[in-house]
């Protein structure tokens, strides 16, 4: 399992676990998955997805980064709204 974050400067959107997530970075989309290896890329326009067992979240983001560690996936951004 990841632990995720998708933060914007004003709130956090969604702090939990979650089995995958699928991210717009500057170049085209990233996946990740648990045991990910460590990354660090730039965001760009699109749409996050955050699966869980609960089902899928998305969210609309727009700039910023996305931060991957041990199991960890920090997402931060300057816009974001829940679709």
């Amino acid at each position: 399992m990841l632990n995720v974050s998708v933060v914007s400067p004003e709130r956090t959107l969604f702090e939990g676990q979650a089995e995958s997530v699928v991210a717009p970075a500057f170049d085209g989309e990233v996946g990740i998955l648990s045991h990910h290896a460590p990354m660090l890329t730039l965001l760009g326009s699109g749409r996050v997805r955050v699966r869980s067992a609960g089902g899928e979240q998305q969210f609309t983001v727009a700039g910023g980064f996305l931060e991957v560690a041990d199991d960890r996936v920090r997402v931060v951004t300057e816009r974001a709204e829940t679709v």
